[in-house]
């Protein structure tokens, strides 16, 4: 199909930081191959392929250890394709489903086999046509026994009205890209004091401190972004996650390097501890706890 849209650099740069071992791309997608992995009828978007074997030979060159694949919106609710990475990582990935409003309990059961973790609420309209509020709560309910978390997806102008919402949610919530801010506005402004607020209110939200080159309408080297996203890493360390979100869905008008992504990192997180608990620490603790406490990652609780 002509239209099918390219949004990843085709030979991205090797990063000049250098990853620590253990490193996880705590957000990531994967587009089919769709001929075995079709998208949905309902896509908003129809990308070209970009399949496990690319996911893991960019993780390869940029010096990542572990992924954790987001099941993309135009899969729709069809978790096949991330099932599919998962499966071929060779227990380096897990993955984040976004599941059927009457899913069962046995498919429930048969996501977190295959390595799911989590579901995602998506609440941008651009990307979906309905998110309702109380079948969302109820999926967050039915996934508590799993040990599973929730991960939120929305725009900061929508903030105030989704408090009630992410208030009543009972799993631990990560919210996707900082809640989208306008980086270009000042840090310390009332968009971002009312984003501190909701994290201030539950200690169980955490964001991921993701794409500069989907927030920060500049451009490289994304100053605007890495002023937003510093303080939040520094100040909410045990609560942050980073990912590249590779293949960038949608940004095929301003197609990042991901080498660059990388050369973020010690921008937002200038410390090597700061950059343990982001990349290492964190993730593992949520994706892979066991192994994160047996091999003395995070500490072992009572």
């Amino acid at each position: 199909m002509s239209d099918r849209k390219v949004s990843w650099h085709a030979n991205p740069s090797t990063p000049s930081f250098k990853l620590p071992p253990g490193a996880v791309d705590a957000h990531c997608h994967v587009f089919g191959p769709t001929a075995e992995f079709p998208l949905s009828p309902k896509a908003k978007y129809t990308p070209q392929d970009a399949g496990p074997d690319m996911l893991f030979a960019l993780r390869d060159r940029l010096g990542i250890s572990r992924n954790i694949i987001v099941q993309a919106s135009c899969h729709g609710t069809d978790n096949a394709a991330t099932l599919n990475a998962i499966a071929k990582s060779r227990g380096k990935a897990r993955g984040v489903a976004v599941v059927d409003l009457a899913i069962s309990d046995f498919e429930l059961e048969r996501l977190h086999d295959g390595g799911i973790r989590a579901v995602r609420f998506n609440f941008l309209k651009r990307l979906v046509d309905e998110a309702p509020k109380d079948k969302f709560l109820e999926i967050s309910r039915r996934i508590l026994p799993l040990g599973w978390h929730t991960v939120v997806y929305f725009e900061a102008d929508i903030l105030e009205e989704m408090r009630s919402f992410l208030d009543a949610i009972p799993t631990l919530v990560i919210i996707d890209h900082m809640g989208r801010p306008d980086v270009t506005r000042h840090p310390d402004g009332p968009e971002m004091g009312a984003f501190r607020s909701l994290l201030d209110s539950r200690e169980d939200i955490w964001t991921k401190v993701t794409c500069p080159d989907r927030l920060d309408p500049r451009g490289p080297p994304w100053n605007d972004f890495a002023r937003f996203a510093s303080p939040l890493v520094s100040d909410y360390q045990d609560r942050v996650v980073w990912g590249t979100d590779w293949p960038h869905p949608n940004m095929e008008d301003a197609v990042p390097d991901d080498g660059d992504l990388v050369d973020m990192i010690p921008r937002i997180a200038p410390t090597a501890d700061l950059q343990r608990k982001l990349l290492i620490e964190n993730p593992m603790r949520l994706y892979w706890p066991e192994e994160a406490t047996l091999r003395g990652i995070v500490p072992a609780t009572d």
